[in-house]
């Protein structure tokens, strides 16, 4: 199945993506979606970054914000560090996660340039969280925005996770802690589709920022 295909059957009709189904869906998708990222230059990335912060520094939620739970991008990933540092530059107090054994994460404030150390997390890529001193996983409740990192976001605004549950974990805590920050997708613009395969804890994001601009969902 090709993303193409993915999209074009979820335009035929209701269809039903719960389930085993919609896990294997997932898979494929994130296989797919992770080769066009990966075949992305090291310009590309780089110009992709300055341009999403460029975006999601107009966004209203985040020029009002006090503070942001965000992460640090690697890879191919749509590039965060220039938006770290803009919204740094302004005084927010920016979070960014560490994973645990679990799979969830804590949480650490981003202080200055330098303040990140490089962790090898068995099985999976190297990640650059917070050197600093950990906030508890219950930090992100405080945000006023949340950034979410994602493979693919549709029309409804549901988002396409990686597939370790982290995120979902957060999504859960705020739900329990009744915290309703912003939640916002950062995603290059071919991944902006008209609709992924859902399970029954996903939830619904209310804008995604591209390169090329912000689109809201109802």
């Amino acid at each position: 199945m090709s993303t193409d295909s993915y999209i074009k059957k979820g335009t035929e009709g209701p269809v039903s993506h719960t389930g085993r189904g919609a896990e294997s869906d997932k898979r494929t998708l994130r296989r797919e979606f992770l080769a066009v990222r990966n075949a992305l230059t090291v310009d590309d990335v780089r110009e992709a970054a300055h341009a999403l912060a460029r975006r999601a520094l107009e966004l209203p939620e985040l020029t009002g914000a006090r503070t942001v739970a965000a992460y640090v991008s690697v890879g191919t990933e749509p590039g965060t560090p220039p938006l770290l540092d803009a919204l740094r530059a302004r005084g927010v107090r920016v979070l960014l996660p560490a994973l645990l054994p679990d799979n969830d994460l804590d949480w650490g404030a981003y202080t200055k340039e330098g303040s990140l150390a490089r962790v090898q997390h068995s099985g999976r890529m190297a990640l650059f969280e917070p050197a600093g001193e950990r906030l508890g996983p219950d930090a992100v409740t405080e945000a006023d925005v949340v950034l979410l990192p994602g493979l693919a976001v549709d029309a409804r605004g549901m988002r396409l996770g990686r597939g370790g549950g982290s995120y979902d974990r957060v999504l859960a805590r705020l739900e329990a802690a009744d915290a309703h920050p912003a939640l916002v997708v950062l995603l290059y613009d071919t991944e902006v589709v008209e609709r992924v395969p859902e399970e029954a804890h996903d939830r619904p994001v209310q804008a995604v920022v591209t390169p090329s601009g912000v689109r809201r969902f109802a």
